[in-house]
């Protein structure tokens, strides 16, 4: 499996992006798409992940009501829709593929490329 994450640019706090991460190969149902992020001197953390097959998300605390994870099964494809963004968005994501949800990076087997998110204040 490839993953290949784009959508990432500059942008203004308060402003919206949209991060798009699409797959090669086959995606069972009981696999996890996940979003991690990664600042500058700092750990990687989890952002948001869903279920492939029923959609369930699940969210880190500090994006919950401002970031939607969502995915098209046609495309092969996870989003990642990011509103009211803030200075501490600011970091590379990642896209992650894994058996289980989990807010562990250690718990994902495939990786995407990361796209950079710039938010200025």
């Amino acid at each position: 499996v490839q993953l290949q994450a784009s959508g990432g640019g500059l942008v203004q706090a308060g402003g919206s992006l949209r991060l798009s991460c699409a797959a090669s190969g086959r995606i069972f149902s009981s696999s996890v798409m996940g979003w991690f992020r990664q600042a500058p001197g700092k750990e990687r953390e989890f952002v948001a992940a869903i279920r492939w097959g029923v959609g369930i998300a699940s969210y880190a605390d500090s994006v919950k009501g401002r970031f939607t994870i969502s995915r098209d099964k046609a495309k092969n494809t996870v989003y990642l829709q990011m509103n009211s963004l803030k200075p501490e968005d600011t970091a590379v994501y990642y896209c992650a593929k894994g058996p289980y949800v989990s807010s562990s990076s250690r718990q994902y087997v495939y990786w995407g490329q990361g796209t950079l998110v710039t938010v200025s204040s």
